[in-house]
């Protein structure tokens, strides 16, 4: 789709020592929007609105049919009632910042949104519940509540994820250029490529010197997996501002390792006045995650990190959170356990069902993993000679593994062949969500730091798994768990159980 931009002149009062002394921005400056952003922007925004007002009434709808009371003969009168007060509604997400989180961040899934939405909801239900009560014999009634606010948390949800797509497929990605060193300009390429929910797409890489981008050219080339070869260029605040003249790029990145902090306050001055979006990537505390906090001592900004500590009452709240969820999934998938079971014998009568391995979990100590059974009985005979053709070499990791069977195919791309590790939760050796559980061999490679990753029981799922599984390199898989254990919050672990199925749907990193 053809971009195109527009021009727009603005003044303001500037002393003319500063600028001289920055060396920079002339009193009248020229900022340049590609209109193709601004669109996306004004489109998100909007269609949003419109389709938490439609989740809203529908809602209500339902909420009016669920009621046999006097106060409502007709279904509908619920919803009508509400039409007046309808902006207040988009007000309230408005003062939740559930219009402006697209604008600010980069990973915006619908799911992310829930701990707004369910917020909002209770004090505009509250508020419904006060309106009606000041109308003439009118009146909120508790299962009306009750299914509002349930089928207004499904449909928002689901409103907003529709919403996103079409938006992204309307428009298409936004272009990115990424200023920094080879690795991490390998590393986010790679992130914006296997990750297509994101809607990012690399247009440019800009080096601090030669070197760097003749390593990234070798290493984009080597990973991009197909993928279309993203240009490198030399230069620094300069080049970046005749790029953004020219209107192509819609975000930049920056890792902040790479240049000096004055070249990066340019850089990021440039895109400001240009309004394009603009992130720094600090490399040294990418493990950290979400657990850093912006802080500031008279002005000096500072970057607080919280210690990974789980005091007993958040352990308890994991605990029963595994154990309220574990129980009954048992239970639900007993009878096609049994299927899988039966099917697993029919392939291969004389190996057994199950695979149990040695894992190390929880501070070091070492338990039974449990899995259906998907390759063949000498399958660990084989680890040795395997391995090197592993496209990973701190961990085995092949296409097309020879020693999977066809019933084991079907099970791990459905991660079906995990489900006896429920049995794991269930005795306490695993939680639902957390860190992979490594193999003795594995867990022997990781040192110093990586080692806080055993801080929390091991999961069934995490990061890793939802975020692409195999297709993640080792040590990446070690930075992510740690960030996980760093960051822990009973909303994470839900986020992630509910982001599982998606991830295990579309087979990403399957092996």
């Amino acid at each position: 789709m053809p971009r195109s931009t527009s021009v727009r002149e603005t003044t303001f009062p500037v002393d003319p020592q500063v600028i001289e002394h920055a060396g920079a921005l002339p009193i009248a400056r020229r900022a340049v929007i590609s209109s193709t952003w601004a669109r996306r922007d004004m489109l998100t925004r909007r269609a949003l609105l419109v389709s938490d007002v439609i989740a809203i009434e529908l809602a209500l709808l339902l909420a009016g049919l669920a009621s046999d009371s006097s106060f409502r003969p007709q279904f509908a009168e619920l919803a009508l009632l509400a039409l007046p007060v309808l902006p207040v509604w988009a007000l309230l997400f408005k003062l939740y910042g559930l219009y402006d989180r697209d604008l600010k961040r980069i990973s915006h899934g619908s799911i992310d949104d829930l701990p707004w939405l369910f917020h909002a909801l209770i004090i505009g239900t509250l508020g419904m519940w006060f309106y009606l009560r000041a109308l003439p014999d009118q009146r909120l009634l508790f299962v009306e509540a009750a299914v509002f606010g349930c089928a207004a948390l499904i449909l928002l949800v689901v409103g907003r994820s529709t919403v996103r797509s079409l938006v992204l497929a309307r428009l298409g990605n936004e272009r990115v250029l990424i200023a920094g060193d080879a690795p991490a300009c390998e590393l986010l390429v790679r992130k914006m490529a296997t990750h297509p929910e994101y809607g990012l797409k690399p247009v440019l890489l800009l080096h601090a010197n030669q070197a760097e981008a003749d390593q990234s050219e070798a290493l984009v080339g080597a990973s991009n997996g197909g993928h279309a070869k993203v240009p490198s260029e030399i230069g620094g605040a300069e080049e970046l501002r005749a790029i953004v003249n020219a209107g192509k790029t819609d975000r930049v990145l920056i890792s902040r390792d790479d240049y000096s902090s004055d070249e990066v306050l340019r850089m990021i001055d440039i895109c400001r006045r240009h309004s394009i979006k603009v992130g720094v990537v600090p490399a040294a505390a990418d493990a950290f995650g979400p657990s850093l906090e912006l802080d500031e001592v008279e002005g000096v900004t500072v970057l607080g990190v919280n210690p990974p500590v789980l005091g007993r009452t958040s352990r308890m709240v994991k605990r029963g959170f595994d154990l309220a969820i574990a129980a009954p999934v048992l239970l639900l998938f007993s009878l096609p356990m049994l299927a899988i079971a039966a099917a697993i014998k029919i392939n291969s009568p004389r190996d057994p069902v199950f695979f149990s391995q040695e894992r190390v979990g929880k501070e070091g100590r070492v338990f039974r993993l449990h899995k259906f059974r998907t390759m063949v009985r000498d399958a660990e005979e084989q680890r040795a000679a395997l391995m090197e053709h592993s496209v990973d070499p701190r961990w085995l990791h092949i296409p097309n593994d020879p020693r999977v069977t066809k019933v084991g195919a079907f099970l791990r791309r459905m991660s079906l062949d995990e489900l006896p590790q429920l049995f794991n939760v269930i005795k306490g050796d695993m939680s639902l969500v957390g860190p992979r559980p490594l193999p003795r061999d594995e867990d022997a490679m990781v040192a110093g730091w990586a080692r806080g990753r055993l801080e929390l029981t091991p999961g069934i799922t995490g990061l890793w798994q939802v975020l692409g599984r195999t297709s993640i390199p080792f040590e990446e898989m070690v930075k992510l768990d740690y960030s996980y254990v760093a960051n822990w919050n009973i909303w994470m672990d839900t986020r992630l159980l509910l982001r599982t199925l998606p991830a295990v749907i579309r087979g990403r990193g399957a092996n």
